[in-house]
């Protein structure tokens, strides 16, 4: 049976020309008369009835059963009509314990802790339309965001729509991230959210140990209530320069923890500079959070490139932050992406050079010899040990077969 009725109106969602892949919906509780629907569609000659029988369904999941339903569609798939759906219902106060999820595509494979993450590409929570085809942009991972980039008075919204789409959409190879609120706010993205087992949870403004267990303490519960078993990572963003000094503590904070990144825009103002293209103000916070990174056995991500235009910055950025010992950084536009790709690859030198202290390596161990050796030279273990690295790492980002092709 459906709630008390309230005399509230409930609306979610965006109408207009310039909208699209979204719908604006209007609820009004009713004592009785069943549920009126009323829709405009700009598809509505090939997908009105459809759009009809999912509102019924949602209503019927939420335990709706009467009062008018308004729905101005421009575009939206399934997954963004039930989340606008939910929005508005429980916006005047029904339905408060219930969901309404849409039907789930089989969830991808567990995301390994050392994964590839070169581009993060940051997808604002409440705008689906930027949701549909972000894999064909093939970044290493999208990051679902549900703190900045949304309205205060959106949260609620962004909630259910990132939920949703973490069932629905197919974004192929990403890795499926989420940016959670700041406590205590994101204690409650997390009841949402983790039930739909997110890759990874991305903490912002992160400056203690606490706020790291804490989320991981609600990560396993969650987990355990809902008996999911694959792993859900953490990556903390520092952002003050609170969470610079405690950058190792964080680290070491949670075995959930596979990677730090920074912000760099909070960062800055948090000092009282000014954020420039060279970055040498913050030069030391960048330092400091590789180095407590990989001495905590982590990745360090860096931060996003802020002008989306500039794509020589962009490129000169990543190739610094990749000597700087970054692993990835962050994206605001898809068209980023391959710039960002081809600024952490390693050169076709730097391979050809680790694939022959590589194959020392091999003959070497053949032969039972405790020592390398590549013509005359003597090589450490330490340089061996970073040329295997960098040669799995080109092999993950497919330049390594090129490469012995071409020998």
């Amino acid at each position: 049976m459906a709630t008390a009725v309230t005399t509230v109106r409930g609306e979610a969602g965006r109408q207009g020309k310039d909208v699209r892949s979204d719908l604006h919906v209007a609820f009004e509780p009713r004592k009785s008369g069943g549920i009126e629907i009323d829709l405009q569609s700009r598809v509505a000659i090939y997908y009105g009835e459809n759009i009809r029988q999912q509102a019924q369904q949602v209503l019927a999941q939420l335990g709706v059963e009467h009062g008018y339903l308004k729905i101005t569609d421009e575009g939206a798939l399934p997954f963004a009509i039930a989340a606008r759906i939910e929005t508005a219902i429980k916006r005047t106060g029904l339905a408060i314990t219930r969901r309404a999820l849409p039907a789930a595509l089989p969830l991808p494979s567990p995301s390994p802790k050392d994964r590839l993450r070169r581009s993060r590409l940051y997808l604002p929570g409440n705008e689906p339309k930027y949701f549909i085809n972000a894999g064909l942009h093939a970044p290493d991972a999208v990051i679902l965001d549900l703190e900045d980039s949304v309205h205060a008075a959106e949260k609620d919204a962004a909630r259910l729509m990132v939920r949703n789409a973490l069932l629905a959409v197919d974004f192929l190879a990403a890795e499926r991230m989420v940016r959670i609120n700041q406590l205590p706010l994101g204690l409650a993205d997390l009841e949402e959210i983790i039930p739909q087992s997110p890759d990874l949870i991305l903490i912002p403004k992160a400056e203690t140990i606490e706020q790291v267990t804490e989320v991981d303490g609600r990560i396993t519960a969650i987990c355990e209530r809902e008996d999911i078993h694959r792993p859900i990572w953490l990556m903390p963003i520092l952002e003050s320069a609170l969470g610079i000094e405690n950058a190792f503590a964080i680290a070491k904070a949670s075995p959930r923890n596979c990677a730090l990144t920074i912000g760099l825009e909070d960062y800055t103002a948090d000092l009282g500079v000014v954020k420039t293209k060279e970055g040498s103000e913050t030069l030391y916070a960048r330092q400091r959070l590789v180095n407590a990174a990989r001495a905590a056995g982590l990745a360090a991500i860096d931060s996003v490139f802020g002008d989306a235009g500039d794509m020589e910055g962009l490129k000169a950025w990543g190739e610094r932050s990749r000597a700087m010992g970054f692993e990835g950084m962050g994206c605001i536009h898809p068209l980023q992406v391959r710039v960002i790709h081809e600024a952490f690859a390693p050169t076709s030198i730097e391979i050809e050079k680790a694939l022959k202290i590589v194959a020392a390596f091999e003959e070497a161990r053949k032969l039972g010899l405790g020592v390398v050796s590549l013509g005359s030279k003597m090589i450490d273990p330490p340089v061996v040990h970073r040329a295997l690295k960098l040669v799995e790492r080109a092999r993950t980002m497919g330049l390594v077969p090129v490469m012995e092709e071409l020998k």
